[in-house]
């Protein structure tokens, strides 16, 4: 009995740390940063924040008022929060960023790049 007890005790912490992550499906998308700038930045307003950004193989630029800091680059998890395509030749799309301690960003397409 204590061996079985012993046992459930030492694979517990490794059953419990191989649960999948809930965050892959709840932020499918992995957001290249390749560079990011504020504009506009003073003692009394925080800016703008420009990232250049690849997902997906495409290369966009995102903006975000929001913030105070300079996003480090890397790949961040992403979702889609607003996608609207009014006619087919032009779209609107908002993405939420996740970053590693939980907390999460918005940021819009403001440009896209072939």
């Amino acid at each position: 009995m204590r061996r079985l007890i012993c046992l459930i005790l030492l694979i517990t912490p490794a059953l419990l740390m191989a649960q999948p992550n809930s965050n892959g499906r709840e932020y499918p998308i992995t957001v290249h940063v390749q560079s990011s700038h504020r504009v506009g930045q003073d003692k009394i307003n925080n800016g703008t924040e420009f990232l250049t950004v690849v997902i997906e193989g495409k290369k966009y630029e995102l903006e975000s008022s929001r913030g105070d800091a300079i996003l480090r680059v890397g790949d961040y998890k992403a979702k889609i929060i607003h996608y609207d395509h009014p006619r087919t030749y032009e779209y609107n799309l908002k993405y939420e960023f996740q970053f590693p301690d939980g907390k999460t960003r918005e940021y819009v397409v403001v440009g896209e790049e072939e």
